[in-house]
């Protein structure tokens, strides 16, 4: 599967951004999907993921109760709502998808879009 990452761009503090990721591929609806970022000088790190049904989403605490993750399979597209944004959310954001990861780490996801940047300011 091909993934595309869109959506990003340069807010104010406690604003919200939509990420969009679309993807290629008719097996898309298989895969859990997952969003990460990466900050400079920072490893990249989980945010969000969703199965491939859209049954079960995850989070990382930091994000709890202001992101939200949901897919449309008939686009074969995933999102990630973005609210309340603060500084310390800017970095590169990704998503990636896989057939049934093992975990909530980048190397459990195997396919990757590019980023799409997100700049929170003061």
């Amino acid at each position: 599967v091909q993934l595309q990452a869109s959506g990003g761009g340069s807010v104010q503090d406690g604003s919200s951004l939509r990420l969009s990721c679309a993807a290629s591929g008719r097996t898309f609806s298989m895969y859990d999907v997952g969003w990460f970022r990466q900050s400079p000088g920072k490893e990249r790190e989980f945010v969000a993921a969703i199965t491939w049904g859209g049954g079960k989403t995850y989070y990382v605490d930091s994000v709890e109760g202001r992101f939200i993750i949901s897919r449309d399979n008939d686009e074969n597209k995933v999102y990630l709502q973005m609210n309340s944004l603060r500084p310390d959310d800017t970095a590169v954001y990704y998503c990636a998808a896989d057939l049934g990861p093992k975990g909530l780490t980048p190397a459990d996801f195997g396919s990757w879009g590019q980023g799409t940047l997100v700049t929170v300011s003061s």
